[in-house]
């Protein structure tokens, strides 16, 4: 046997060591709906899914929707301070959280935009407010310019639908072959508490329960597989015509935004021809890192006329 076949197996066979050493398998959905859903937790089936949901508060209906490899839990702080003005539903998205992964593996935005509609049917939540943030606001400008008369008033926290040029770190890992593979069997915490990092300004907010949720979510059975394949599917928004909207509409923007450059907000503002910009000393998640502040600016601007 030569040196460098020697070498190979070598090689080979620390790798193969490393994967069942450092491998983090999945956790049972079980496990994850005893520790994650709670007494407000409701499922409904949609598009083959049993999706999670939470109804809480009185009023008029808000719906919130989530970013890529979040959950409804980032809406927590907006909850506790809109619940006394409305009736608000959230829900895991396809792909995340304890709905998890779609049957087909279908990404698409035109699958999200009917997804959602139907879950909105269903529900029966007629005309609503609508916010939603990095993904999840890219959702719902694009379900606002297809069903317009079904959104009375519309919130954009640091949205997608731009082609702004950045890929986070995590999507170039989930794009690559070889990468995506070691993705979906090797996820430290340490690897979750990085991206958290980027998407929050101020590290001091994040506490261990934060990362605790994110990483144990992230390895909810399926959801691995689901985000890769979320990151593989070519978005196509229509943002030439996102001045066809003319819902009322509030942005909201974290200055220090690593994800999802500011500029992207402004050109929201620019394009949007019946809105309004408000950038805060944050990062991508202004609903997470100061929930207060950015949920009363978020009720100031439903309430107006």
């Amino acid at each position: 046997m030569s040196r460098v076949v020697k070498i190979i197996i070598g090689i080979i066979a620390v790798l193969a060591v490393a994967f069942f050493v450092f491998r983090t398998p999945d956790i049972p959905l079980e496990e994850i709906k005893a520790k994650y859903a709670d007494e407000a937790s409701q499922y409904i089936q949609v598009d083959g899914l049993n999706v999670h949901y939470k109804q809480e508060g009185s009023g008029p209906n808000l719906l919130f929707l989530h970013g890529t490899a979040s959950s409804l839990h980032t809406w927590d702080g907006w909850v506790n301070e809109l619940k006394n003005d409305f009736r608000i539903t959230r829900l895991d998205l396809p792909a995340f959280g304890i709905t998890g992964a779609h049957p087909n593996g279908n990404y698409s935005m035109d699958f999200y935009v009917s997804f959602l509609d139907k879950f909105i049917s269903q529900l029966e939540l007629d005309t609503i407010f609508l916010a939603g943030n990095s993904l999840g606001g890219g959702i719902s400008w694009s379900y606002t310019l297809h069903h317009p008369y079904k959104v009375k008033k519309l919130i954009l926290l640091d949205a997608a639908g731009y082609p702004s040029g950045a890929t986070p770190f995590v999507f170039k890992l989930a794009k690559n072959d070889f990468t995506a593979r070691l993705l979906k069997n090797i996820t430290p915490r340490s690897f979750i508490e990085k991206n958290i990092k980027e998407v929050y300004y101020d590290d001091s907010k994040i506490t261990d329960k934060l990362i605790d949720r994110y990483y144990e979510l992230a390895l909810a059975q399926g959801n691995r597989q689901a985000f890769v394949d979320r990151a593989r599917t070519i978005m196509t928004y229509e943002f030439y015509r996102i001045p066809e909207i003319k819902t009322p509409t509030l942005i909201m923007w974290g200055q220090y935004d690593e994800w999802i450059n500011v500029d992207n907000g402004r050109s929201f503002d620019k394009d949007l021809p019946n809105s309004k910009i408000m950038i805060y000393e944050c990062g991508h998640v202004p609903m997470e890192e100061l929930p207060t502040q950015t949920g009363k600016d978020a009720r100031s601007f439903l309430i107006s006329e």
